[in-house]
């Protein structure tokens, strides 16, 4: 809530359809960047280079992971990696971050959890988040996950039944838009959202016509 002024809070609440974009501004919180993609004279090699403020500064790590560039049907183009953890893994984690966090940020963890399950792991960030063009919107977020989905299925072959959708506060949003409409071995929802506005005003009892992602 720091970045609204009063007057924008006031707005939030009288003046529709201006709601709608603080209400994004409650709900996405980009980080600073921790990573920089670098691509190739072809195009299509994409290298990382973390920054300090990285989570983890990778070794002979780096070799087990992929980065690519897609683009959504909103006209985005969104950074992704795939991690593969495991030679035999069965399973394929689809992992929609928080949104404080970039993939830079969260590295470790993606390495760590993937390992201990024996699971490999596709990650995207959000429109507007580092790598990734565009602005980050509750449409956006849901255009993010659809791309991530098609370059799992497309880039890496990988079956339905065999991909788990794993999100994480507000990657829980674009999990169960996407696990509602397509089939999936598993769905895993870490600290869920009731709605945008419940997450600044953990006591409001409506839903509002402006709220984003609402039950």
């Amino acid at each position: 809530m720091n970045n609204l002024s009063f007057s924008e809070l006031c707005c939030l609440f009288c003046c529709p359809p201006c709601p709608g974009k603080i209400a994004s501004k409650l709900a996405f919180l980009p980080p600073d960047p921790t990573y920089t993609l670098i691509c190739d004279v072809s195009g299509s090699c994409w290298t990382l280079h973390l920054s300090e403020r990285a989570d983890w500064q990778y070794s002979r790590e780096k070799d087990a992971i992929e980065w690519f560039v897609t683009r959504t049907s909103k006209g985005n183009r969104i950074a992704c990696m795939f991690v593969r953890c495991s030679l035999n893994a069965k399973n394929t984690l689809l992992f929609s971050h928080g949104n404080a966090v970039d993939l830079g940020q969260m590295s470790s963890f993606y390495i760590g959890l993937g390992s201990r399950i024996n699971c490999n792991i596709v990650l995207y960030d959000y429109s507007g988040y580092r790598a990734s063009s565009g602005k980050p919107t509750e449409k956006n977020l849901y255009a993010d996950i659809d791309a991530a989905w098609v370059a799992l299925r497309i880039r890496y072959r990988i079956l339905p039944e065999n991909v788990i959708i794993y999100g994480q506060s507000i990657g829980t949003v674009p999990s169960v838009d996407l696990a509602a409409r397509y089939v999936s071995a598993a769905v895993v929802l870490y600290s869920p959202l009731t709605s945008g506005m419940r997450v600044a005003f953990p006591d409001m009892k409506k839903t509002y016509c402006f709220d984003a992602f609402p039950k």
